[in-house]
């Protein structure tokens, strides 16, 4: 490139958003990143510590830049916070944000499984939020992410407090299958979309190449460390989702879990030109366990 890219990371604090962070900071990319929390910086990073993303704090700052990367959700309500708020509303406030500031791009992680037809609350809130994207007038990308595994990411700490448990529940059958992407993947895949023209305007499916049952990632996952794996009733599960705000599964978790969403890989890496790397590899050789 003849010039470096200016970025702005929304969300930045949170498991993705470290990870591209370091990503554009080694690419030596001039980095803007915003998070309602405070965070470690890295090297030609600007911080912006803001608990609204008020626009008098951030404008001036971000104007003109190259793109912006929206990674600011939720995956589970509260009394305190819901989905609209944070997934549809705040979404809303960055895209006129980014009109103002005469923002390029805008760069957003929705969900795998989200489409109009949709009747579960946090796939509405995610469409909801395309739908603000794909007419904002900006240049965009919009992607659906499946589950995104790495260090220290939401769904290995999941597995790996069971594990600590001595025990992992399988709600249900555990037939439902699941197609995991590798954090360092999926950075990769969004700073192409920023410098790659073949990215502009498009929704793609941000998956990895392995499709598995969630028993097989389970068994795999635990493998040598002896703990007891349980399938629980899916009425159980639910109910103790309802209940039990300690539960390991959230009521969305589970719909988003059994729900089955395959997306299309095969477009992803046509368009992309990455070799992608294999999840189940990586659960054979315990990777994601240390």
């Amino acid at each position: 490139m003849d010039k470096s890219l200016k970025i702005v990371v929304t969300g930045a604090s949170g498991f993705i958003a470290k990870n591209l962070r370091q990503y554009l900071s080694e690419k030596d990319v001039e980095l803007i990143s915003i998070s309602r929390n405070d965070f470690r910086i890295f090297t030609g990073e600007k911080k912006i510590i803001s608990n609204n993303y008020e626009q008098k704090n951030i404008l001036k700052i971000i104007k003109n830049a190259d793109a912006l990367i929206h990674l600011v959700g939720i995956g589970k309500q509260s009394v305190n916070v819901d989905y609209d708020t944070i997934n549809t509303n705040l979404t809303k406030h960055i895209v006129n944000l980014s009109n103002i500031s005469r923002i390029k791009k805008i760069v957003f992680l929705s969900g795998l499984g989200v489409s109009r037809k949709t009747s579960l609350g946090y796939f509405i809130s995610k469409y909801n939020a395309e739908r603000e994207i794909i007419h904002s007038g900006l240049n965009f990308t919009v992607f659906r992410p499946s589950y995104i595994v790495g260090k220290n990411d939401l769904f290995s700490r999941n597995l790996k407090n069971q594990i600590k448990c001595g025990e992992i529940l399988i709600p249900g059958s555990g037939s439902y299958s699941i197609q995991p992407i590798h954090v360092s993947d999926v950075v990769k895949v969004i700073f192409e979309s920023i410098s790659q023209p073949k990215f502009d305007n498009k929704i793609i499916d941000l998956v990895g190449p392995d499709y598995v049952t969630y028993e097989n990632y389970v068994k795999l996952f635990s493998k040598g460390t002896k703990t007891k794996i349980s399938k629980i009733n899916l009425e159980n599960a639910y109910h103790d989702a309802i209940i039990n705000s300690k539960s390991f599964f959230g009521v969305d978790d589970l719909n988003i879990l059994i729900g089955d969403f395959k997306g299309n890989y095969e477009r992803l890496s046509k368009i992309s030109q990455i070799k992608f790397q294999s999840v189940l590899d990586m659960l054979q050789s315990g990777r994601l366990l240390q």
